[in-house]
């Protein structure tokens, strides 16, 4: 596991066939339309079979807490991945709502699109391939097809680039899709890393955020501690 955790932390987002061998295990072991039953075939998987990059059990409950706690209407995520972190949130977020995943491999988007339609949620989650931090292109698909418009934004989970955090987080503030109360979650600020966005939000906190930190750990192991951060927008303070 944790010499599987040093090649994660060097070259993060595998590619190596793992991620589509845990969809077909998905798609062979989990009951089709059983929400609970994809995310436990899932966690079996990443705990016993292969070390993947989704945020895990320990730290997915945090998340779900966070979601429970907002009741968010429109979710956006950063990071798909093989979608794990979008049936989490897609169990616990309200009936309803509605969560944009962007994610820059085509693949992984393929492969979350598949254990999503198998877990009976493709209704409620739509992956978008892209970056923010593109041509612009991905942002202005998001305000134009997926009514991302000022103040709509109830939730963002972060989970993708590390160095792309803070940058990220600027940009979604500078298109003023968030609101006072907005809830921003962000995973592996400990490990590998986020430090520019942790130092950020401590140097606006009690402006602009309000951010607590979740001690926790890597996901699937009980050595190596990672930070999960959930701030709440307070707004841009008056110049």
């Amino acid at each position: 596991m944790l010499l599987g955790m040093r090649r994660l932390k060097r070259d993060w987002q595998v590619g190596d066939g793992r991620e589509e061998a845990l969809a077909s295990h998905v798609l062979a072991h989990a009951r089709p339309g059983d929400l609970d039953d994809n995310i436990r075939v899932i966690d079996d998987f990443c705990a016993t079979r292969s070390v993947l990059i989704n945020v895990g059990d320990e730290k997915g409950e945090i998340l779900d807490r966070a979601v429970e706690r907002s009741s968010p209407r429109l979710l956006l995520e950063l990071g798909t991945y093989c979608g794990y972190s979008g049936l989490r949130m897609a169990r616990v977020m309200p009936q309803g709502a509605r969560l944009y995943s962007i994610e820059y491999s085509q693949a992984n988007a393929d492969i979350a699109r598949r254990i999503w339609a198998h877990a009976g949620v493709a209704d409620r989650l739509t992956v978008v391939v892209g970056t923010l931090g593109d041509d612009g292109t991905t942002i202005e698909r998001l305000r134009s097809e997926f009514g991302f418009t000022d103040g709509a934004v109830d939730f963002v989970f972060i989970d993708h680039d590390k160095d792309a955090y803070l940058p990220d987080l600027e940009r979604i503030v500078q298109e003023r899709w968030l609101h006072p109360g907005s809830t921003v979650v962000a995973d592996n600020v400990k490990f590998p890393g986020a430090p520019r966005y942790r130092a950020h939000l401590k140097e606006v906190e009690g402006k602009s955020w309000r951010t607590v930190e979740h001690q926790t750990h890597v996901e699937y192991q009980s050595l190596l501690k990672d930070l999960v951060l959930e701030s709440q927008y307070l707004g841009e303070p008056a110049s």
